[in-house]
């Protein structure tokens, strides 16, 4: 089968989890045999798996600046090329606000309106791509926000579309009003161009089927997973013992949380060589905030136990697995999976995280961590506590990840269930029901 999958870069500043989810995917579907093409939208999806050199699409600094300069939607070709240049659109990713929902409100709208939106020329140049270039048998979107793509490539491509669920609503609802209602209404709207939307986890199927107004028949679920022979178990936990953080460093992930609960820890009994480990990248909104964290750690006298690994691309993770006795990402709502989990349990390492959003769908399936509540720096503080305190139990729940991995969370076996779906649509589409 011919899949092509549409996702939105990031440029390769910060640790995205649904990046690495999309190439991973692509990777494992490959080596079932399948005919893979990434096409990144906005900016170069730099990770693993991406092997194909494709264009970008809906290129960031171009179409952003279409939007705010109607002078700017009539631009020469060669302005073009030159904005949508690799070089232009990595600079434009280490900027500060590339992740930044607050004023990007308009274009979101625009990009959902598909044809009627300003973004029509772009929206040609892909569905021509598609039809001449790649001609797929499913074009599978990596997110909500890219639906309005999806009536032109069904119609014009004539291809069944599929569509994953994952963290659409971090996006839309810290928008400025009226924006959220309006967004998640063509959110809704465009649900009918879709033949199958897959959710990566129970908890946000339910999320989205309330707030994207979806029947049940038409939402599946596919957890997320890892090659586990691409991680090395670490069946022995480090020494020093150290806390370890996975993840785009920011406040939203909840690393302040951490660094708290991390003070705490050090301040009582029975921590004294206790570290805490810390990688993921940041973009350039969050410096400021990881200063602050930084500037915290000083105060209390940890700077020296504190450790930041800057190089956190897959060659570099294993080092750093084989360092960290739990993980926790205490991200301060919850999120719908979060990769870091599964990579964590890949090679050995428990998990401590806050009783919100799927993460205790992922703890209960697994039986290699704890959960706390509520998300506070002192609630994370005891549990990290209770676990780090306990080597007959973390050295069961390193054993119960690794094998949950293995059985659950296998990237082969979820990979099936993926093809379960093309196949159910594909069939669907070409015998014209």
């Amino acid at each position: 089968m011919k899949i092509v999958n549409i996702v939105p870069g990031f440029g390769g500043t910060f640790y995205c989890g649904n990046c690495l989810r999309d190439s991973g995917f692509a990777s494992a579907l490959r080596k079932a045999g399948h005919n893979v093409t990434i096409l990144p939208v906005y900016l170069p999806l730099t990770s693993k798996g991406n092997v194909q050199e494709t264009p970008v699409f809906y290129g960031a600094v171009n179409i952003y600046l279409k939007q705010v300069f109607p002078i700017l939607r009539h631009m020469p070709s060669w302005m073009e090329h030159m904005l949508n240049s690799q070089s232009m659109l990595k600079l434009a990713a280490s900027k500060a606000g590339s992740t930044r929902t607050q004023g990007l409100e308009e274009l979101t709208e625009s990009m959902l309106l598909g044809k009627k939106g300003r973004q029509a020329k772009e929206l040609d140049e892909l569905v021509s791509f598609l039809k001449h270039h790649e001609k797929p048998d499913v074009v599978h979107f990596s997110n909500a926000l890219l639906l309005g793509m999806a009536r032109q490539i069904r119609e014009e491509v004539g291809v069944p579309v599929v569509c994953s669920l994952q963290d659409e609503d971090v996006w839309v609802d810290p928008m400025n009003e009226p924006y959220p209602a309006r967004v998640w209404d063509l959110l809704a709207e465009k649900a009918g161009d879709v033949d199958a939307f897959v959710a990566v986890s129970h908890f946000f199927a339910g999320v989205m089927k309330k707030k994207m107004r979806l029947p049940d028949e038409k939402v599946h679920v596919v957890h997320i997973g890892v090659d586990p022979g691409e991680y090395e178990y670490f069946p022995d936990p480090p020494t020093p013992p150290a806390i370890g953080y996975l993840s785009r460093i920011c406040e939203d992930n909840g690393f302040g949380i951490l660094a708290d609960a991390f003070i705490l820890l050090k301040s009582g009994p029975g921590f004294d060589d206790l570290r805490l480990m810390a990688t993921g990248g940041m973009t350039g909104d969050d410096k400021p905030f990881f200063q602050e964290q930084l500037k915290k750690l000083q105060k209390a006298g940890l700077e020296k136990d504190f450790s930041l690994q800057e190089d956190f691309s897959p060659e570099k993770m294993g080092a750093f697995f084989k360092s960290v006795s739990v993980l926790s990402v205490p991200v301060l709502k919850g999120e719908a999976f979060g990769l870091y989990q599964v990579e964590a349990l890949a090679s050995g390492v428990p998990l401590v995280q806050p009783a919100l959003g799927a993460f205790p769908e992922i703890i209960r399936a697994t039986d290699a961590g704890l959960l706390y509540e509520p998300n506070t720096a002192a609630a994370l503080a005891e549990c990290l506590s209770v676990l780090l305190s306990d080597k007959r139990r973390l050295a069961g729940f390193r054993a119960n990840g690794r094998k949950a991995v293995e059985e659950k969370f296998n990237c082969s076996l979820l990979t099936k269930k993926m093809t379960e779906v093309y196949n159910q649509i594909y069939a669907c589409r070409t015998s014209g029901y």
